[in-house]
């Protein structure tokens, strides 16, 4: 990976960041992006792999948390029509999760 690629990556990893309760996290939909793999996938390997995301890894918003960060971040607006609320990885939970994901882009983020 060049610097260019490696500046862009990260400038677009930098965006996706959100502060929820007093901690820096990723939604599950943006770091289904970034793993390349579908949201559903992700959260599907998370949750047969649940006893290795305790609560200061993973946790999944409130009704009202959602509805904030929805109106705030333009990129998340297709959050809103979603019926399920969505998971927050803290950057600890984000590397478990490439872990358990079979997607190259996960196999290499957990190098």
């Amino acid at each position: 990976m060049n610097k260019k690629t490696a500046l862009i990556l990260f400038e677009r990893v930098e965006r996706t960041i959100l502060f929820i309760r007093g901690q820096k996290v990723i939604l599950d939909s943006d770091l289904a992006d970034l793993y390349h793999v579908p949201t559903k996938v992700l959260n599907q390997a998370i949750k047969r792999h649940k006893n290795r995301f305790p609560n200061d890894f993973i946790f999944q918003l409130t009704k009202n948390e959602k509805i904030e960060v929805v109106t705030d971040c333009d990129h998340l607006r297709k959050l809103k029509f979603s019926p399920n609320l969505p998971y927050a990885f803290t950057e600890h939970g984000a590397l478990m999760a490439a872990n358990i994901l079979k997607s190259q882009k996960a196999i290499a983020a957990s190098f």
